[in-house]
């Protein structure tokens, strides 16, 4: 049954507009499932459960988690009613076509260094959503700028415990921000972070910087004014300006080596005084900062476990614990660019289950090496063959130390050229099939490649390509350093 929330490749069109609610749809059911035994089908719109209808997926898991469950839905344009009884927290068994169903709150700021004002043309409609959508914060750790953020939104996000949330900050200096937003609202919205963090909501922040702007003095000040006005963020990240060969906008430009020096210097010398007086160091610039400055990476220990490891914080370092065996199990996946956009609606959600089934999701999530992405069997391919580790540029440069370490002179990187993007773009999670196909083609058959699944979603890239249009076969892995070491041993 073919449908109409989808788009021809299984990716969610895009959002209905303004003030139209879509019910969820139905995308799959798990075999022998609650949902499945009562009759569900893919396709089904759901209308109502238990007399309500649910807004987002986070209404919606707390709904289903019930044990009696009178579900009202739409197949093919006939209403029909589903009574299904089971323990209560137990999964319904199904997925529904998005996160939001009312509408995703788009973001109403122009930043000049938006990624999506970056992308070619041509590519799949719901990749082109620009959000600034709280739940999508709370769901897929998105960043939003809370200059859409209203009073009903803060009171639901505190009833409803909907934490941690990520705050994009950027500058604390009024002007500064407005500018970087293009919108006058950014003056004023961080209101709403003190008000959240008055509330005991964990916040994590996000500085973007781009030269000229928001980096030097700016960026000094911004500290400056995290410190003394929001210390309580758990973290803030700073990262560097990704510049596409499709950005239109005159005083976005790339990094220099120097530039990008200063960053990891100013940074530092704050952690010194975050350390010296919250006891923690709170602020950490981006592994790639390290790479663009020519850097070395901070020590393990400097990095405090970690907690910004999804965007791109340390992951340099957690890699190389992982695939020399000093942890054992993975620190965790960073999702691709477009996770919320693509990604299934339940993957990221983290409000609170039942506690029986959030032990057994827990400890499942915990042994499971299994990557989310299917992997394809290499037929014909013996295991003792040649290696090449697919990468984007600067991966290469991660990987090239751990990979030297093993001493195996059958194992070599395959460093991916981002063309398709292109500009400064070289993180393996941008990495499209049309690239990947182009840079295999020049390598010889029979050997083993490894792809890291983070820059597949569904076993689609972001171009819209798969594994079966590359040329050579592959083997999808976890973005991680433990699945890399267990499959350079198999």
């Amino acid at each position: 049954m073919s449908n109409p929330l989808l788009d021809d490749a299984g990716a969610p069109v895009a959002p209905p507009p303004i003030g139209a609610t879509v019910p969820p749809c139905v995308i799959s059911v798990d075999p022998d499932s609650p949902a499945h035994l009562a009759g569900m089908q893919v396709g089904d719109e759901i209308l109502l459960i238990n007399g309500q209808s649910p807004r987002d997926v986070i209404e919606w898991q707390l709904l289903v988690d019930e044990g009696e469950l009178d579900i009202e839905l739409r197949r093919s344009g006939i209403e029909l009613s589903a009574e299904i009884s089971k323990t209560p927290g137990h999964p319904l068994g199904i997925d529904v076509h998005s996160a939001v169903f009312d509408r995703v709150r788009t973001c109403d700021n122009h930043c000049e260094f938006c990624f999506i004002y970056q992308l070619p043309k041509g590519m799949r409609r719901s990749l082109y959503l620009k959000d600034d959508d709280y739940r999508l914060s709370f769901l897929y750790g998105n960043y939003t700028t809370l200059t859409r953020f209203t009073e009903a939104d803060f009171e639901r996000v505190v009833t409803e415990g909907l934490s941690p949330l990520n705050v994009s900050i950027h500058a604390t200096d009024p002007d500064v921000r407005t500018d970087m937003l293009r919108n006058k609202r950014g003056a004023t919205s961080l209101r709403w972070l003190r008000a959240l963090l008055d509330a005991d909501i964990e916040i994590h922040g996000q500085i973007v910087v781009c030269p000229g702007l928001n980096d030097g003095d700016v960026l000094e000040e911004t500290l400056c004014g995290v410190l003394d006005e929001y210390p309580e963020l758990a973290s803030v990240c700073v990262v560097p300006l990704g510049v596409s060969a499709h950005s239109n906008e005159a005083r976005m430009r790339p990094h220099t080596v120097a530039e990008a020096a200063r960053v990891c210097e100013i940074v530092e010398s704050w952690q010194d005084r975050f350390l010296d007086l919250l006891g923690r160091r709170t602020v950490f610039a981006s592994d790639e900062y390290y790479l663009r400055a020519e850097l070395p990476f901070p020590a393990s220990e400097t990095y405090e476990g970690f907690p910004m490891h999804e965007d791109g914080i340390g992951m340099a370092r957690t890699l190389e614990l992982e695939f020399t065996g000093q942890v054992e199990d993975p620190t965790g996946v960073r999702p691709g660019f477009f996770a919320s956009v693509d990604g299934a609606p339940a993957d990221g959600y983290r409000a609170p289950r039942a506690e029986a089934e959030s032990a057994k999701i827990a400890e499942s999530e915990k042994t499971s090496q299994v990557p989310a992405t299917p992997v394809p069997v290499s037929i014909g391919i013996k295991r003792t063959a040649p290696v090449g580790i697919l990468t984007g540029e600067l991966g290469a440069q991660v990987l090239a130390p751990l990979v030297e370490s093993v001493g195996r002179d059958d194992v070599r990187i395959v460093t991916v050229r981002n063309d398709f993007f292109g500009g400064n773009t070289a993180v393996a999670g941008l990495m499209t099939g049309a690239d990947l196909a182009r840079t295999l083609a020049e390598e010889p058959e029979g050997h083993r490649y490894l792809l890291p699944d983070v820059c597949l979603s569904r076993g689609m890239f972001l171009d819209g390509l798969t594994i079966d249009d590359l040329p050579r076969s592959v083997e999808v892995l976890s973005t991680d350093g433990v699945a890399l070491r267990k499959a350079l041993r198999a």
